[in-house]
């Protein structure tokens, strides 16, 4: 019986060949580029690479559950079942992101002013929950749980506005400390956001896989 550890390597391979990374991939790096520059603040430039984590994920999550052919996401359900074969694709799009996120992070923190030990430790808190949040929009708002691009993408662009800007959000509470530690000097970490992601992505990602299992898609 294929774990679903072989199965996320696996679909984390496939992401990789098919290049279906490589959008999300270069926009956040274009967007990286256009926003950070070298000496800006380091927590308010790890607020802007944690916050755009959020779609990007979500986005990378699509390209994920969309990845396999139908006839080859068929023989591998035979064998594995279609709730591995789904929190599968889930965990590969959220390791993938978590990669890019650690790699900007550490680019910010590298050419940006004021990056202290605390400003990393928060820096990472934010982009583990950033990722998080976008993997949890990207489970409700791709296949099984919605069918049709025309439908997927702007409920997804809506979702991400709304963990974004919405009060109580661990996202926004989050990019919210580290703005406000760039701004006032003095960093107030919201600890309770990394329960609260993981529990935001556990709920969505079990939502995504009992439809899945359902359907039978």
């Amino acid at each position: 019986m294929m774990t679903v550890r072989m199965l996320t390597r696996y679909h984390l391979e496939l992401l990789v060949r098919s290049q279906r990374w490589l959008p999300p991939g270069l926009a956040y790096v274009l967007l990286m580029g256009l926003g950070v520059s070298g000496g800006d603040e380091a927590l308010s430039a790890a607020a802007f690479s944690a916050g755009l984590l959020v779609p990007v994920t979500g986005w990378l999550v699509r390209s994920a559950v969309t990845a396999e052919p139908a006839q080859s996401r068929a023989c591998l359900v035979a064998a594995a079942g279609w709730r591995r074969v789904h929190l599968s694709a889930l965990l590969a799009a959220a390791l993938a992101g978590l990669a890019l996120g650690v790699l900007g992070l550490a680019a910010v923190l590298a050419v940006g002013s004021g990056g202290s030990g605390a400003a990393a430790a928060a820096g990472l808190l934010a982009t583990v929950v950033c990722v998080l949040t976008g993997a949890a929009v990207g489970a409700v708002c791709n296949r099984p749980v919605v069918a049709g691009a025309q439908y997927a993408v702007p409920l997804g662009l809506a979702a991400v506005v709304l963990v974004l800007l919405v009060p109580g959000s661990p996202a926004n509470a989050v990019v919210r400390a580290l703005v406000l530690g760039a701004r006032h000097g003095a960093l107030s970490v919201p600890w309770w956001a990394l329960p609260g992601a993981s529990a935001l992505a556990a709920g969505a990602g079990w939502a995504a896989v009992t439809v899945a299992v359902r359907r039978g898609e």
